[in-house]
This record gives C-alpha cells, sequence and structure tokens, in this order.
C-alpha cells in the first residue's frame, strides 16, 4: 500500500503558482500567545499562554461539554428517497470512513479532535486521503499550528502542511490544493480563511479567574490571615524596619501564622481588616466563570456555575442548548463532509451525512413513551415504528398506521360545507322503511289481548313470530 507521503506527492506535482500568505506581515493572530492583558504585562511576568488559559476551570469545562456532546453522536450516511425521507445507508466508498475515519482514532476521538481545534485555534484543517480511485479512505485532523493558508493570484486556496510523523506526513509538504482539506472555521473576523476562537473573548475574564485563584492559595496559605501594621512610638530606622519585618514574615506568617509573638519597646502589631467585598472571591470568581459560558455559548448551569432554570423541563433546557450552541458545529461539519466527501456530486443519487441526534436529545421514558403514544394515535406512526424508537421488535400487525373510524379528512368536511345545505343527509341514502300495515293475525292477537289484559305472553308470542321492531311499534301504536 502506496505511503501517505507518496500519496501526497502523487497528487501535487506541479509546481505551485506565486501564493501570498493570508496573514501578511501580521504573522499568525491565532498563536498560542494570548496578547498582554495591558502593555507592559509581559515585562511583569503577567502574560498568558493558551495553556494557562485552558486550564481555567469554566474553559475547561466548556470545552469538554461541547466537544463530548458533539462526539458522542452517531455519524450515518443517508439518502434522500423520492418521498423526500433521509434514510440510513450503507455504502462501501463512503460508509467505512465515516465509522473509522483513521487508523488511530476512532470516531469519538476524531469529532473532538475537530472540535477542539476549532474551539482553540478558530479553525481545524482536516486532510483527506484517498486511494487509486480517488475515494478518501480516510480523514486526520492536523495540527492548526502547522498549517499556513496561501492565495494564489487566481484566488485559488493552498496550504501548507507542517511534518507530522503520526499519520505518516514525513516531511513539509509546501503546497496543498484545497480540494485535499477541509477547513472548518468559527465565525470570521480578519479574513474568509480566518476563523475567531472563542478564548479572544473568553481570555479576560479567564486570566482574571485565574488571578483570583492565585490570590486566594496566596490568602489561605497564610491561614486566611490578611496580615497587619507592625508600629513603634518613635522613629525606626530603616535598616531597623527592614529587620523587624523579615522577621515577622518568617516567623509569623505562612504556616507560623497565629503564633504568639512578645514585643517590646513599644511595638504594636494591628491587623488589617479585609472589606466584605474584598472577600467575595467566590462571588467574582463566579462572574467570571459566567462571562467564559457566555463566549462560548453554553448554558452556566451545565457547567456547573450558577443555579439550573426554576423549570424542570429537560427536553426543553436541552433543545435549547442545542439551538443556540451545538447546532452550527453539526450544521458545520455535515455539509462540510457532503462536500468534502464528494457527496454531492454523485448523479442520480442524493446522499448525506447526518449526526443521530437522538444520542443527544434523549426524553426521559416516561416522556418518550408519552410521545409516541401520541404520535400512533394520531395516525403518524406506524405501531412497529414506535417499538423501533422503544428499542423493541416488531409485531405482526403493526406495520400500518392506524386512525379512529369518526376522523374525516379536510377535504372531505371542506366538500360538505360547500354544499347549500351542509347537514342534509348524503345524496343517495337509501330512506329506512316505513313500518309495515298489521297484518290480520296482529289485530286478531290485539283484541284478544284486550280483552284479557293480565295475558302478556299474547303479545310476547306476536313479536317473537314476527320478528322485527317495526311491528313491535305498530303493535304500541294500535294498542293505544
Amino acid at each position: 500500500m502506496p505511503s501517505f507521503l507518496a500519496n501526497v506527492r502523487a497528487l501535487f506535482t506541479k509546481q505551485s503558482p506565486p501564493l501570498a500568505s493570508i496573514t501578511g506581515d501580521r504573522g499568525s493572530w491565532w498563536s498560542p500567545i494570548i496578547h498582554e492583558p495591558f502593555t507592559g504585562a509581559w515585562q511583569h511576568n503577567q502574560s498568558q499562554t493558551q495553556e494557562s488559559v485552558l486550564s481555567n476551570y469554566a474553559v475547561y469545562a466548556c470545552i469538554d461539554r461541547i466537544t463530548s456532546d458533539v462526539s458522542k453522536c452517531r455519524f450515518r450516511l443517508v439518502e434522500q428517497d423520492d418521498n423526500g425521507i433521509w434514510n440510513e445507508i450503507y455504502v462501501p466508498a463512503f460508509s467505512p470512513v465515516l465509522t473509522k475515519p483513521n487508523h488511530y482514532q476512532n470516531r469519538i476521538q476524531f469529532f473532538e479532535n475537530w472540535i477542539m481545534s476549532k474551539l482553540t485555534t478558530g479553525n481545524t484543517y482536516v486532510f483527506k486521503e484517498r486511494d487509486n480511485r480517488n475515494v478518501v479512505t480516510a480523514m486526520h485532523v492536523l495540527d492548526p499550528l502547522r498549517v499556513k493558508v496561501f492565495i494564489a493570484p487566481d484566488s485559488s486556496v493552498y496550504y501548507q502542511l507542517g511534518r507530522d510523523w503520526l499519520i505518516g506526513l514525513e516531511q513539509d509538504i509546501e503546497y496543498v490544493p484545497e480540494s485535499e482539506i477541509i477547513h472548518d472555521m468559527m465565525p470570521i473576523k480578519y479574513h474568509p480563511l480566518c476563523g475567531v476562537p472563542p478564548l479572544v473573548a473568553a481570555a479576560g475574564p479567564a486570566i482574571q479567574g485565574l488571578n483570583i485563584q492565585k490570590n486566594s492559595s496566596t490568602f489561605f496559605g497564610n491561614n486566611s490571615f490578611p496580615g497587619g501594621v507592625l508600629s513603634a512610638p518613635g522613629e525606626i530606622k530603616e535598616a531597623t524596619a527592614k529587620r523587624l519585618k523579615e522577621y515577622w514574615s518568617t516567623a509569623f506568617s505562612g504556616s507560623n501564622a497565629g503564633k504568639i509573638a512578645i514585643l517590646g519597646d513599644g511595638l504594636h502589631f494591628e491587623p488589617m481588616a479585609m472589606t466584605a467585598e474584598n472577600a467575595q472571591l467566590a462571588e467574582q470568581a463566579g462572574f467570571s466563570a459566567q462571562m467564559i459560558c457566555s463566549a462560548f455559548g453554553v448554558p452556566a448551569f451545565m457547567v456547573g456555575v450558577g443555579g439550573a432554570p426554576t423549570y424542570n423541563n429537560i427536553e426543553a433546557l436541552n433543545q435549547q442548548y442545542y439551538s443556540q450552541c451545538l447546532q452550527k458545529f453539526f450544521e458545520a461539519i455535515e455539509l462540510l463532509c457532503d462536500e468534502g466527501l464528494g457527496l454531492t456530486d454523485i448523479v442520480g443519487k442524493t446522499y448525506g451525512t447526518e449526526f443521530d441526534l437522538d444520542d443527544l436529545l434523549r426524553m426521559d421514558t416516561a416522556t418518550l413513551v408519552e410521545s409516541e403514544k401520541n404520535a400512533v394515535g394520531a395516525g403518524i406512526k406506524t405501531p412497529n415504528e414506535a417499538r423501533h424508537r422503544l428499542n423493541l421488535g416488531p409485531m405482526q400487525g403493526g406495520e400500518a398506521p392506524y386512525l379512529q373510524q369518526q376522523n374525516f379528512s379536510l377535504a372531505a368536511l371542506a366538500k360538505r360545507d360547500a354544499s347549500p345545505d351542509p347537514f342534509a343527509k348524503p345524496a343517495g341514502e337509501e330512506p329506512k322503511p316505513a313500518p309495515q300495515a298489521a297484518l290480520p293475525e296482529v289485530k286478531i292477537m290485539m283484541e284478544r289481548r284486550q280483552m284479557e289484559p293480565e295475558n302478556d305472553a299474547i303479545e310476547a308470542a306476536a313479536i317473537a313470530q314476527l320478528g322485527s321492531w317495526e311491528l313491535k311499534a305498530e303493535l304500541q301504536r294500535l294498542s293505544k
């Protein structure tokens, strides 16, 4: 089997045109160094790297929530039938790469890598590995810091790939055409090919949260003692003050805080009081965490920040989380894979990729059973379709939808209302036959019944003999 590098070289034998980097002289603005929070911060050793920002618990929780929720949904190949319904199918040319994207990652790990790169750097670059049939057999998420984007004078896009031994790329590849790269981006800011990661907006609150944690650690490392002022009644020379300060800090701070000090020469120690506002570390840390959640679009309660909504409807909460945060990730991956794998180029077939959202928007058992029951009762689903949703096997006779007999179609009701008398009997309906005239035998029986009113058996015998409710009515009429 040809190596990955051999396939790449075979694809790109032409001499590339003159290219220009999309970053120009500005450099790679999404580099791992977060810009200074204020001028001179780097000289004060207060610059923050991407790794340190990711160590903020709210940042980590938001990224973990999004990546895990997207990757846990099953990715499947679907086809649209003549009725416009999408059905899951298996096609040897496309299905294997969706199930196992490459030799070192399963489906969940692959999409976690995809979303992680997009959230942290704003861009995800996926290289498509092809076989001799030009069919994509593997997909590799590249290190975004080893990829550069270039544009040719004819507006075509090229990518420069750095060496990556994991995927078999033994040396740098200068220029790879855009047909071999799936490029997924966060919202655009500087250039149509440059995505902006949420960390740009979350860096400030994340740094603030880290500083709060750092200061809190220092404070509680001093046994929650804020320090104080050591004063004397007279003048203290600078050398003496320095010596007393060092001695006091060594003997009565940190693990030694709370020990008994013996003072002389009129020295007096006055502890510094901490204001209530400065003591509200939890509230300040929670506020910075909420700003981080806002930057990522994740509801704060889902990462343990703040309280959950008062209404108890898990389905509604998940639907809100999906529509406001996750849907753009699902839609982007589906569209990019449709185009990148060539599913839109199949003549006579309508193929596509689709995430199974049932893995994300799962209802509780009671709600699921009730919804399936209503769908079957309304004739929307067959009983077997409802049983399949509940992971139950089919039953005989459950292949057809059912509906109650008294329901009428809208077309039938409209036709009835258009008639001059909507409540008239339909044309052609046979009226019920009028009761037959009383037979002579019945009259004789009635006369005998009048002479013998206590003998009710005569009437019963007549009704049983004639066997008709119409004659019974006639008998009752004649008896009046």
